[in-house]
């Protein structure tokens, strides 16, 4: 087995978030909280865990903001450092441009926009058993159509990668895990854009590299979307994905311990309820993120829907597959729901009106 504290970890926290927009218009999306924690942690926890400690972070939107949080990682048992990429370099270049900051001949990569749980240890096991150069995590998926595919042969060689297709020959698809031989991404173009999956690992493969995948069936989840992160940061409350930050805490609901919640309120879902949020009576929260600092006043209706800091959503208020932008305030009887996302700092008068982005 590599030994993992001889293994660096390099997440990927430049991209700008824009599907999540108005969550992310100040706030990188790594940092935004999932199940009241910034979604970056758990997975630093995760390889922690692991056994690795040398983590560096290649940022960009907002790359100050990580810092600010996470220091240099002692709080964790963790030594980060941080690179900044000027101007985007994409996947390959974001990769390239930390080499300098790497210690180890190992080198674990991670796209920080995925939540998953595979066994980091054994796919780094994989990597030494077949004294790989390159070793690529890939999941099974029930339905592979939307998503780039990746065939391997009978010992785990890869073979190709595919586009997306409505008839793909294989269910396995790039799960956003890398193990490097560091050599190798001393072999990635400097100071341009590089696409890994287009550029790098194509050419990786004309070259004969030993290029192999690490497939199971995981928990894996890009938190790029709505959905998507309300799904997820669902899953890890009710412990569907792990997290070491939730160990012995998985239910139903997952509250702060500083938030109030009244009587005869409903918490269903998984739903998440940050720092100093307060909910009145008779509310029901079902599936929903709820940020710091959110006032849900009596008998609101919230579902699959995130409620960034510092919202009010007023009484009787119905939120259903909505995103509401921080500081927000939803007057009373409103009915906001189909995917409508409400911009930071707006305000919606009390009315029974519905207002839907399928209007």
């Amino acid at each position: 087995m590599v030994n993992p504290a001889q293994t660096d970890a390099v997440i990927l926290v430049g991209g700008r978030g824009t599907r999540l927009r108005p969550l992310t218009n100040n706030t990188p999306k790594p940092m935004l909280p999932t199940a009241n924690y910034p979604f970056l942690q758990h997975l630093l926890a995760r390889i922690k865990a692991a056994g690795i400690t040398h983590v560096v972070l290649g940022t960009s939107f907002k790359a100050e903001v990580f810092e600010e949080y996470f220091g240099d990682g002692s709080e964790m048992g963790l030594e980060i450092e941080y690179v900044v990429e000027e101007e985007a370099l994409g996947t390959g270049g974001a990769i390239r441009n930390v080499y300098e900051k790497l210690r180890n001949e190992t080198v674990m990569v991670f796209n920080g926009d995925v939540l998953g749980d595979t066994d980091l240890l054994a796919v780094l096991g994989t990597h030494q058993d077949k004294n790989a150069d390159l070793t690529m995590h890939l999941v099974r998926v029930q339905d592979p159509r939307a998503f780039g595919c990746v065939p391997t042969d009978a010992d785990g060689k890869v073979l190709d990668f595919l586009e997306k297709t409505e008839d793909p020959p294989t269910d396995q698809i790039n799960a956003g895990i890398y193990v490097f031989r560091r050599e190798l991404i001393a072999e990635i173009p400097a100071g341009r854009v590089v696409s890994v999956e287009r550029e790098v690992f194509p050419r990786f493969l004309e070259d004969g590299r030993r290029f192999y995948g690490h497939v199971d069936s995981s928990y894996w989840r890009d938190m790029g979307r709505p959905d998507d992160f309300v799904h997820g940061s669902s899953d890890l409350v009710r412990g569907i994905a792990s997290s070491p930050l939730l160990d012995g805490r998985t239910g139903e609901a997952l509250v702060d311990d500083s938030a109030g919640v009244a009587a005869g309120v409903l918490l269903l879902g998984g739903t998440a309820v940050g720092r100093g949020s307060e909910v009145g009576a008779g509310a029901r929260i079902d599936g929903s993120v709820i940020f710091d600092g959110v006032t849900i006043e009596p008998g609101a209706r919230v579902k699959d829907s995130i409620i960034a800091s510092g919202v009010r959503i007023g009484a009787n208020a119905r939120i259903e597959n909505c995103v509401i932008g921080e500081g927000a305030q939803i007057g009373a009887r409103c009915e906001l729901m189909g995917g409508m996302r409400v911009w930071s700092g707006v305000s919606i008068p009390d009315n029974g009106v519905r207002f839907s982005s399928d209007a």
